[in-house]
């Protein structure tokens, strides 16, 4: 069951990467605002946003690798806490985002489901 709960935490930490690149280096590009649904002058009025944000998801995919790495490194408690914190963040942001901004309801369940399943899969096979 930790296997399965790291394949997803990974797969979480992947789409947070996609993410970043979208946000912090392709946010003004045709396909990145077509994929938020943004006009140019959005994209280039919220440009300084986006760069911050896209961040945020960079260094919650480096977390949660990180507690991948460390379950690798056979460190089962510091894997747990670093996949736990990163993945739990992305869970966490993904229901602000659905409850914040409901018409944005697939990006948010997007965003949190992958990481969802890794928190519940690791939590029960910790258990």
């Amino acid at each position: 069951m930790t296997a399965a709960a790291l394949v997803f935490a990974g797969l979480a930490a992947l789409l947070h990467v996609y993410i970043w690149v979208m946000e912090s280096l392709t946010w003004t590009s045709a396909r990145t605002r077509a994929t938020f649904g943004t006009s140019q002058a959005e994209a280039e009025a919220t440009k300084e946003l986006a760069f911050n944000q896209g961040f945020y998801n960079l260094f919650l995919a480096l977390v949660t690798a990180g507690g991948i790495a460390a379950f690798g490194a056979e460190d089962d408690r510091v894997g747990a806490t670093l996949v736990f914190c990163g993945a739990g963040s992305m869970v966490a942001a993904g229901l602000v985002l659905l409850l914040s901004s409901p018409g944005k309801a697939r990006a948010a369940i997007t965003q949190l489901a992958l990481p969802a399943v890794a928190v519940v899969l690791l939590a029960v096979a910790l258990a």
